[in-house]
């Protein structure tokens, strides 16, 4: 399978990210240059690796997808409005596992970080169907996608 060898995120015109959210961006691109699989199932795209652009415009989600050598390869642009829901559920959990590693007990902790995770699963599965016929990326990859769109879709 072909994979991503670089990931942009063109968050120009969006506040500046908090410190976690920063964090989980960083994160999310190191662990998804180190291990992923990115394929676009058409006959008229260059096989990867491929250079992967992400950015709102419009009010739309843009894959801006390049050849190793800054070629372009394809572009998609996907709908937020699937994304509404899981987004806003991902965040609201993320700022109570934020909340709770400062002052909760390890065991409430781990509930609330195992919702986290099933909400981040859920966004990853929504990924993968809005891209079906698009791209072709495993549930690792999307995981890590998802997480990069959340940083998009709040504005940072």
């Amino acid at each position: 399978m072909s994979k991503l060898i670089h990931v942009e995120i063109d968050d120009a015109g969006l506040p500046t990210p908090t410190p976690e959210i920063e964090q989980e961006r960083k994160v999310a691109i190191f662990d998804l240059l180190e291990d992923n699989s990115f394929e676009i199932p058409r006959d008229d795209v260059p096989d990867g690796p491929y250079r992967l652009g992400l950015a709102i415009r419009e009010r739309r989600l843009v894959f801006d997808v390049q050849t190793e050598a800054k070629d372009p390869a394809a572009e998609f642009h996907l709908s937020l409005g699937p994304f509404r829901q899981v987004v806003k559920d991902y965040f609201q959990i993320c700022e109570s596992y934020f909340d709770a590693v400062k002052k909760l007990p390890p065991s409430q902790i781990e509930a609330i970080d195992m919702g986290r995770r099933g909400i981040h699963n859920e966004g990853a599965r929504v990924l993968q169907e809005r891209l079906e016929g698009k791209a072709e990326i495993d549930i690792d990859t999307a995981r890590r996608l998802f997480t990069l769109i959340c940083v998009l879709h709040f504005g940072g």
